[in-house]
């Protein structure tokens, strides 16, 4: 069932990438091949229960989601764009341990992954429910995993909780 769930879901969204472009047979062939190996390869980890995926209040939190990253990823943008023109460079990199309330390996890779894409952290290592995040302004207490957690993550969480579990 979970592999034809993420078949379906994979063959849709190369649907939805491509019809725009023109409807050759074997673009619709290929969608359907790499959409048949995506399912036999990674549908074993595609979900527990699958069929959760298709929930209405899941897709709402995950287009709620959208504009929060691009927030998040717009002042870490400008963040790091300040401190690499500042004459002084006001640069303290660290790494430091993230506490994550998510429970699912797909919602965790999901945070880690929103972490890694706003500039100026980088996951590097995910244990249980500490995520070793590399940080350009680590502060003073750099050690405080409750301040990292706020200061990192805790945004990205409010949202993935509720769109993964």
């Amino acid at each position: 069932m979970r592999r034809i769930v993420l078949f379906v879901f994979a063959y849709g969204l190369w649907l939805l990438l491509t019809l725009p472009s023109g409807q050759d047979w074997p673009v619709f062939v290929a969608g359907g091949v790499v959409a048949v190996l995506t399912a036999i390869f990674f549908g074993g980890e595609f979900s527990h229960r699958p069929l959760s995926f298709l929930n209405p209040r899941r897709w709402f939190w995950g287009i709620l989601y959208i504009p929060v990253f691009l927030w998040h990823m717009l002042v870490a943008n400008l963040d790091v764009a300040f401190r690499v023109l500042h004459p002084d460079c006001p640069v303290r990199p660290g790494i430091v341990k993230v506490r994550t309330a998510l429970k699912t390996d797909v919602a965790r890779a999901f945070l880690a992954n929103s972490i890694t894409l706003t500039p100026g952290t980088m996951t590097i290592d995910i244990d249980d429910d500490i995520l070793y995040v590399h940080w350009i302004d680590v502060f003073e207490d750099g050690e405080n995993i409750e301040a990292n957690t706020k200061a990192i993550a805790a945004d990205f969480e409010k949202y993935l909780r509720r769109i993964f579990e």
